[in-house]
C-alpha cells in the first residue's frame, strides 16, 4: 500500500507543476495579446494623425481626463509609447518562448505525456 502512495504523490506533484507551467504560459499569452492590441491602437492613431497639420488641435485621454493638445505635441509622445510597447512585446514573446522550452524540457525529463480527454 505504501508503494502506491509514493507514485500517487509524485503524480500529483507533476500535475501541479504542469498546471503551474500552463497557467504561466496562459498569463503571458494574455499579456502579449493586450500589448499587441494597444500597439495596434497606437499605430492606427499615428496613421490618422500623420497627414494632419501640426497646429491642428486634437484631444488625448490622460489618466481619464480628456486634454486638448496639438498634433505636433501628441505625435512624438505616441511614437515613444509605440516604440516602448514594441520592446515590451518583444520581451514578452521571448519570455513565452523560454517558458515553453522550459516546459518541453521538463516534460522530457519527467517523462510526462499529456492526455487530452
Amino acid at each position: 500500500m505504501a508503494s502506491q502512495a509514493v507514485p500517487a504523490k509524485r503524480q500529483q506533484d507533476l500535475q501541479v507543476q504542469y498546471s503551474t507551467y500552463k497557467n504561466t504560459l496562459q498569463q503571458l499569452a494574455q499579456k502579449i495579446g493586450d500589448v499587441e492590441q494597444e500597439a495596434e491602437e497606437h499605430k492606427l492613431v499615428l496613421e490618422t494623425l500623420e497627414p494632419l497639420a501640426g497646429d491642428r488641435k486634437c484631444f488625448r485621454m490622460i489618466n481619464g481626463v480628456l486634454v486638448e493638445r496639438t498634433v505636433k505635441d501628441v505625435v512624438p509622445t505616441l511614437q515613444t509609447n509605440a516604440e516602448g510597447l514594441k520592446k515590451v512585446l518583444d520581451d514578452l514573446v521571448k519570455q513565452y518562448k523560454t517558458k515553453q522550452d522550459e516546459l518541453e524540457k521538463w516534460k522530457k525529463k519527467n517523462n510526462v505525456q499529456v492526455v487530452q480527454s
